[in-house]
């Protein structure tokens, strides 16, 4: 049986969502399960047999509480999922794991995303620029951080998640550095996952947290001259996109200062090989 190492990170505030995802994790067959609850911020709450509880006593931010669970896991692959995400299906673990055991250069998975109440997906589920059908499968270069299964050895190669972010665009430093190992990201559009359709401007913080990680992705891994670049060019996109909305633009612009201004540490340039290499499959690392 493939051993995985299940990270749950919640902050208790779905008892519901939580138990829904801890019941689909632990209805799964074929796989042999090692599951932390990680309460970040707080007791998880009762647990069903099988999970145990890490309590970390402050929110040290979702990075950073999944990297904490990680470390108290073991497996052969390493599974992390969110307390208001569910798997349908009691074989998606296994059926992932044979993903990666056929095609040993994918370092990375990430499922299909659909909303089981019928709201409607959104695209912003699909990690492409060229979205296409979200049951279409492809290499990818950022995921969406809710579902994603590695081969533990991938996810320690790559040093965890980017704690420094503490909220959004970490998913996008793990899939880079992914890549920089010399594996390969996928999005699988036959394996899925239950999340509900909700917007991620609903947090307070969203918009300066935008801007400021765009910045320490770019001064974390890229080589020099390809800095400039990568925040130039997002930097265009929302200026055009709220162009007038400037309830919007001037958070966004307070973390772009704030980016340049503090220094995220933990910088590893992916190297010219790789952005050759992911610019070969399709998305140079500037866009």
């Amino acid at each position: 049986m493939p051993t995985i190492g299940v990270v749950s990170l919640t902050q208790g505030r779905r008892p519901a969502d939580l138990a829904r995802s801890l019941t689909s994790l632990l209805a799964q067959e074929g796989v042999s399960l090692d599951v932390v609850c990680v309460g970040n911020g707080g007791d998880p709450g009762g647990l069903p047999e099988g999970v145990r509880p890490l309590v970390l006593p402050d929110n040290v931010g979702i990075p950073a509480g999944r990297n904490r669970g990680a470390d108290a896991v073991a497996g052969e692959f390493v599974f992390f999922l969110d307390d208001d995400a569910s798997l349908p299906s009691t074989t998606f673990l296994r059926d992932a794991v044979a993903v990666l055991d056929a095609d040993p250069g994918i370092g990375l998975l990430q499922p299909r995303v659909t909303d089981p109440g019928g709201r409607g997906d959104p695209r912003r589920w699909i990690p492409r620029l060229n979205k296409g059908r979200a049951d279409e499968s492809s290499d990818v270069f950022s995921v969406w951080e809710g579902a994603v299964l590695l081969p533990r050895a991938v996810f320690d190669a790559c040093g965890g998640w980017g704690e420094p972010y503490f909220y959004a665009h970490e998913g996008i430093e793990l899939a880079w550095r992914v890549w920089a190992a010399g594996r390969r990201v996928r999005y699988d559009g036959r394996l899925v996952v239950n999340h509900p359709a909700i917007d991620p401007a609903r947090h307070s913080q969203y918009y300066r947290l935008n801007a400021r990680n765009r910045v320490w992705l770019a001064k974390r891994n890229l080589p020099l001259p390809l800095m400039p670049v990568y925040v130039g060019s997002w930097t265009l996109v929302q200026v055009l996109r709220w162009a007038r909305r400037p309830e919007r633009l001037r958070p966004w612009f307070e973390g772009f200062r704030e980016g340049w201004a503090r220094s995220p540490g933990g910088r590893r340039s992916m190297g010219w090989r790789t952005v050759w290499r992911m610019t070969r499959a399709g998305r140079p690392p500037v866009i």
